[in-house]
C-alpha cells in the first residue's frame, strides 16, 4: 500500500513538473514573439500587389530620393542600436551610441539632407502658441526631441494620412507616424503575412526594425 502510495505521488510530481515546464515554454514563446525575438519571414509591398511610392525630391541631390533616404537613415540607426537614455544634452544633440524615439526621426531626416531642429526652431518662432509643449519658452536643445513638439509640426508641414493600419496599400516606407502615449516611429519596406508595415523606432525594446504597428 505505501509503495502504491509513493507510486502515485511520484507520477503525480512528475505530472506537475511536466505542466510548469511546459507552461514555462509557453510563456518563454510568447514573450520572445512579443518581441520578435523568434525567426519569422517578412514581405515587400510588390507580395501584395501594393505599388511603393518614390519621392520626386532628391533635397541632399545624392541620387537617392527623400523617401528611401529616410527609410535608409533609419534602418543605419536602428542597426546601430542605440542606447535608450532620455536626457538633456546641451547643444542638443545626443552622442551617436545614445538615443530614443524622437532621436531616429532627426537622424533619418538628416540622411535625406534635412535638419529637423532647424525646420522645427523655425516653425515655433513662426507659431509659437501652435507648440503648448514649449510651455511659452522654447528651447531648442530638446524642442526637436519631444514628441509632442514632432507631432504638431508634421501636422502643421506634411499631408496627413490614413491611421488605419489594414489600410495597408497607403503605408509607404519612409512614413512617420506618432502613437500615443508620446511615441514616433518610421514606416519600413518590409511587411508582415498580413500586409501590415514593419516599423523603424526606439522605445527600449531589444529589435529596432520590427512588426509592431498595431502592438
Amino acid at each position: 500500500m505505501q509503495q502504491l502510495i509513493r507510486t502515485k505521488i511520484t507520477k503525480g510530481l512528475l505530472a506537475l513538473g511536466l505542466f510548469i515546464l511546459a507552461a514555462g515554454l509557453i510563456a518563454g514563446l510568447k514573450f520572445l514573439a512579443y518581441w520578435n525575438l523568434l525567426p519569422q519571414r517578412s514581405f515587400s509591398a510588390k507580395d501584395f500587389g501594393i505599388e511603393r511610392v518614390l519621392s520626386d525630391v532628391d533635397y541632399d541631390g545624392d541620387g537617392i530620393g527623400d523617401y528611401t533616404d529616410i527609410l535608409l537613415g533609419a534602418r543605419a540607426e536602428a542597426k546601430k542600436r542605440p542606447k535608450y537614455v532620455n536626457a538633456y544634452y546641451a547643444g542638443g544633440y545626443p552622442p551617436e551610441d545614445i538615443g530614443v524615439c524622437t532621436d531616429m526621426i532627426w537622424r533619418a531626416l538628416a540622411n535625406a539632407g534635412y535638419s529637423l531642429r532647424d525646420l522645427l526652431d523655425a516653425d515655433i518662432a513662426a507659431c509659437e502658441e501652435a507648440y503648448p509643449g514649449t510651455k511659452g519658452t522654447p528651447d531648442s536643445n530638446i524642442d526637436f526631441r519631444r514628441v509632442n513638439n514632432l507631432k504638431v509640426f508634421f501636422e502643421r508641414n506634411t499631408l496627413s494620412l490614413t491611421l488605419d493600419p489594414y489600410e495597408i496599400e497607403q503605408w509607404q516606407p519612409g512614413d512617420i507616424v506618432t502613437f500615443k502615449p508620446g511615441h514616433i516611429a518610421i514606416i519600413s519596406d518590409k511587411r508582415n503575412r498580413r500586409g501590415l508595415p514593419y516599423i523603424l523606432h526606439n522605445g527600449r525594446q531589444p529589435v529596432k526594425e520590427e512588426d509592431a504597428l498595431t502592438r
